[in-house]
């Protein structure tokens, strides 16, 4: 039986480590090839704010799982200590007694092969079998994905992983976010979101918000939106929330919170989106610039068609508080003759907006 062994950092592991690996494995009819991420590597420190080995294994785990010759082991993470190849060689050498052992290995660190862990005894055991970096890198991608770029460097499931996870300081690329958002929304709702995001962005460079946390937001501050109200109570439970009075019977305003929540544990949403989302239907008490800027965004945006619309998005580039008062009343009013209160949080949002103003 012929047997690779393809250790490493895998920090993260990318299409690079995956495209030598199949590689190798078709040139040199491999049977198994056993992918092993290091705990302590032996010869170069981790970079800070590398995230731990079990999070790296459950990642390059994602990254082999389409290609049933690939097993990801943990042989490396049982021990303490650095991850010396030879006791790795030594360990799957007892799992295949007879095999031909194949340790693939970086052409740069092939060159080194002479000073690794007993080296003697460790290429008695098994055949080196070098290949050419490509130009992808692990640093490389650390330093795209907390600029929003690198996605192409990973597969889709490592990558959602690493933004779900807010691994190695990633933010998710817009692109990404659109797509995700879109698979979740019908047709109108689209539309709607698309307007929402081009108004959050002009309201944010024009009251100084950051504007790619308003782009966020926007994008997802309706991806719950279209479940009913058993499904929005079930995303309510699974994250131990327990919705109030108001919104337990109102879809409307139960999205609101389901899909901040969402949000947060698919998309990697910071604190900041998470709660300008989670009040974008009801506004709150001592709202920030991002919370006003969302609100104003879904209820301005170009697609919304109703008498008051053109001196709404008037006032909210000229008095943004003068703007959320104005909205929140006419959503008040509104409430009020179909018999509903408005909900406490709008209340209170009304009664600060009220002072500002007159002051």
């Amino acid at each position: 039986m012929k047997i690779g062994i393809f250790g490493g950092t895998f920090n993260p592991p990318h299409v690079g480590h995956l495209e030598a690996a199949v590689g190798v494995a078709d040139e040199l009819g491999l049977e198994r090839v056993y992918v092993v991420p290091a705990r302590v590597p032996p010869h170069k420190d981790l970079p800070a704010g590398s995230p731990s080995a079990e999070v790296r294994y459950g990642l390059t785990e994602l990254l082999f799982a389409g290609d049933s010759r690939f097993v990801v082991t943990d042989v490396e993470l049982l021990r303490t200590g650095p991850s010396h190849s030879l006791d790795t060689v030594l360990e799957i050498g007892k799992w295949h007694p007879g095999a031909e052992l194949h340790l693939l290995v970086g052409a740069d660190m092939a060159e080194t092969l002479g000073t690794w862990h007993r080296a003697a005894e460790l290429l008695e055991l098994v055949t080196p079998v070098p290949f050419e970096r490509t130009a992808v890198s692990s640093t490389l991608v650390r330093e795209a994905l907390p600029r929003r770029l690198g996605m192409e460097y990973l597969t889709e499931p490592v990558y959602s992983a690493i933004i779900a996870g807010g691994y190695y300081g990633a933010r998710p690329g817009f692109d990404w976010l659109r797509t995700g958002a879109e698979a979740l929304l019908g047709p109108q709702r689209v539309l709607h979101m698309r307007g929402t995001e081009a108004a959050a962005v002009s309201l944010a460079e024009h009251w100084g918000a950051d504007v790619e946390l308003a782009r966020e937001a926007a994008i997802l501050h309706d991806i719950t939106k279209g479940l009913n109200r058993e499904a929005q109570l079930q995303i309510y439970e699974e994250y131990d929330i327990i919705p109030d009075d108001f919104e337990s019977g109102s879809e409307k305003l139960l999205h609101a919170m389901s899909g901040a929540l969402v949000a947060r544990a698919r998309f990697g949403v910071c604190d900041a989106v998470f709660e300008a989302i989670a009040c974008h239907t009801t506004g709150r008490g001592g709202m920030t610039l991002l919370d006003k800027v969302l609100y104003l965004a879904d209820y301005i945006e170009p697609n919304r068609d109703f008498p008051e619309v053109e001196h709404m998005r008037e006032l909210a580039y000229t008095d943004i508080d003068a703007a959320l008062l104005y909205g929140m009343e006419l959503t008040g009013e509104s409430l009020r003759a179909r018999g509903i209160s408005p909900h406490p949080r709008t209340q209170a949002a009304l009664d600060g907006f009220k002072m500002r103003v007159a002051d």
